[in-house]
């Protein structure tokens, strides 16, 4: 964690492989949209990644679906995956970090990036909803952490005017004084 005078930053290592959902939806190229869509719908996911001979070549969307086929007119059932997708694919290692992955995002223009193993094989997705939400968690803690270690507010301890023992000791002019001190300090 780096800190400066305004602002505390959170430098995070976590790899994709710890937060990264398995199993993600995937779908051979020659298959149809219907059964994209219905895949999708049977896995409750806004997405197929499309394989070719197993490895990874381009991604469906529902926006793919609606936009190239739905709004064309066309026919799910007569229309490839492989006539909609979105290639070429981007994909990220499970070994990057979430930050890499947020990073590839941001240049890539896209939300979601599958995870691949060593062999380029599909492993698992990532989404930008699933930084998101990490993202979130982090902060927090962070302010939990933050709140907690406040230099000017202390749970227990003695106060330095009354010399009584409080739970409410706050910072004020260099002296932690209890509730009832600082009561008295503002009269």
């Amino acid at each position: 964690m780096k800190q400066s005078s305004d602002s505390i930053h959170l430098e995070t290592h976590v790899q994709l492989k710890e937060m990264m959902r398995r199993h993600p939806a995937t779908i051979d190229y020659n298959a149809t949209v219907a059964r994209a869509a219905m895949t999708m719908c049977s896995a409750d996911v806004g997405s197929c990644i499309v394989l070719e001979n197993n490895l990874p070549i381009g991604i469906v969307t529902e926006q793919d679906i609606n936009c190239k086929v739905v709004a064309k007119n066309h026919r799910p059932g007569e229309v490839r995956v492989s006539e909609i997708m979105s290639t070429p694919l981007i994909t990220i290692n499970a070994e990057r970090t979430v930050s890499e992955a947020a990073s590839m995002m941001v240049k890539h223009r896209v939300r979601r990036l599958p995870v691949v193993d060593e062999m380029n094989r599909v492993i698992g997705i990532v989404t930008v909803r699933d930084l998101l939400s990490v993202t979130s968690e982090i902060n927090e803690i962070m302010n939990d952490l933050i709140e907690i270690n406040r230099p000017d507010r202390y749970d227990g301890g003695i106060c330095e005017r009354c010399g009584i023992m409080a739970t409410d000791l706050l910072r004020v002019d260099s002296m932690m004084l209890c509730g009832n001190c600082r009561e008295e300090e503002h009269l």
